[in-house]
């Protein structure tokens, strides 16, 4: 394994009559011996085959050094392991331990090394959709790639749940660049893109980017419509709920669920005519706040219209709610029966639940580099968010199948690529084996060792 020498020893300041002295003539060693596990689910889950199914190489053969696979399993496993860019990739071509992701030790060519370096991955990330084209050999299917999304998560069930919850959210995406597609936002106050997201509890089922100059809710019922279409042909009995702030309160999005069979629950924006609806309920809420000294909170239930949007009535749930500093309102409309749902329960419990789905917003972009769109095509940049969802997806089945019941069972993402996949071992290649020595003082020892065993039963 080509190492750059930098020095044949570097001394330090020694102690108790011992020199200390340091090299980079240790051989074969990983910062990254995690990447074992990664490899481990992804066999228990098909994660890399079945992404790279998703790609048409038109590639020739007999030049072809780096399968799509590998290319794929490279870059999904680097954004997992915390490298962000495909520059980071020059180096890591020549890791001991990713390699074993290609599950070959030798390179095809005695001038590459085993895996791609920026160059080749390069021409994944900016392959196009549809058919390979004469200058990008690589095309893919999205309509594929979205699919195996939902495929995965019904895949993570043994059985059929009774009721599932879907999240909905758009978030900004801030661009600093002259990006295809890049559009000021007031609101968010910058260049930015405006991806949205579909989760169920811990599992994305899509990531779509949009343009910024789009209402929230711009693209949401095709969204749902073919999630919920995938999800009905193989649990045809699941109820589902859709859930989502205000800004996705649209007749259109209301009325394809109440036509579908899918029931939501999405807050309503605070109007003049809705408060004067509630004054009473904010009066009493007013009296017991001024008498505890702390928030006070009354619930209202009643049937509402807009004067001109909607198509019908629909039941709305007021928080009437008194703080220390005034009245501070909030209004959720909903098809949930009251029989099913009382009103202070289907907002705090069920809607107020919703708030989760930032977290695992939070999770894709800051520890997964789902905002690393700094590509000039937006194509380039969906692909992009794709590759960094499903780096997502395959720490969340690491956690799912290996970590449950333990230390790390509600671990973030960057928790467990700090706790389980940054571990410094040695790599030692024999005949018949290859030998991956890991320090005997490592921390979660007992959490990767199990999630060892849990994963291997899984994959069986």
């Amino acid at each position: 394994m080509p190492t750059h020498r930098i020095s044949d020893q570097l001394a330090f300041e020694g102690f108790d009559g011992h020199k200390v002295v340091a090299a980079f003539d240790g051989g074969a060693i990983t910062s990254d011996a995690g990447a074992l596990l990664l490899r481990h689910t992804d066999r228990a889950i098909g994660l890399f085959d079945r992404v790279a199914g998703c790609f048409v190489d038109g590639r020739r053969p007999d030049l072809t050094v780096h399968s799509v696979r590998t290319l794929v399993g490279q870059r999904i496993a680097g954004i997992a392991l915390g490298y962000e860019d495909v520059d980071d990739h020059d180096t890591l071509r020549h890791d001991p331990v990713l390699a074993l992701l290609s599950e070959t030790l030798t390179p095809k060519r005695d001038d590459c090394a085993v895996l791609a370096g920026k160059s080749t991955l390069n021409r994944l990330e900016l392959s196009v959709a549809g058919a390979p084209t004469r200058y990008h050999k690589i095309g893919y299917e999205a309509a594929a790639i979205e699919t195996l999304f939902v495929d995965l998560f019904l895949e993570a069930h043994d059985k059929p749940p009774r009721e599932i919850v879907l999240d909905l959210d758009a978030t900004d995406d801030p661009l600093h660049g002259q990006q295809e597609g890049r559009v000021f936002h007031g609101y968010y106050n910058c260049y930015c893109y405006l991806p949205l997201y579909v989760f169920c509890d811990r599992h994305l089922l899509a990531a779509k980017l949009r343009r910024s100059n789009i209402d929230a809710s711009a693209g949401a019922v095709d969204e749902v419509a073919r999630i919920v279409g995938q999800i009905r042909q193989r649990w045809p009995k699941v109820r589902i709920v859709l859930r989502a702030d205000s800004g996705f309160a649209r007749e259109e999005l209301m009325a394809w669920c109440e036509a579908n069979r899918v029931d939501y629950v999405f807050g309503l924006a605070r109007t003049t005519r809705l408060e004067k609806r509630i004054e009473a309920a904010l009066q009493e809420a007013g009296i017991a706040s001024a008498a505890s000294g702390r928030a006070e909170r009354v619930f209202r239930d009643f049937m509402w219209s807009t004067r001109d949007s909607w198509s019908r009535r629909r039941r709305v749930v007021a928080k009437a709610e008194w703080t220390t500093k005034g009245a501070n309102p909030r209004f959720i409309v909903t098809s949930l029966s009251p029989d099913r749902w009382n009103a202070r329960a289907l907002y705090e419990d069920l809607y107020c639940a919703r708030g989760d789905m930032e977290n695992r917003i939070k999770e894709c972009q800051l520890d997964l580099y789902a905002d690393r769109t700094s590509a000039r095509t937006m194509a380039a940049n969906q692909l992009r968010l794709w590759l960094a969802s499903f780096a997502y997806v395959l720490i969340c089945a690491l956690r799912r199948l290996g970590l449950a019941h333990t230390r790390l069972a509600e671990a973030t993402c960057g928790t467990i690529r700090l706790k389980l996949l940054k571990i410094g071992a040695q790599v030692r290649v024999s005949v018949r084996r290859i030998k991956v020595a890991m320090a005997s003082a490592c921390p979660h020892a007992n959490e990767f060792a199990l999630a060892h065993a849990r994963i291997r039963i899984a994959a069986r």
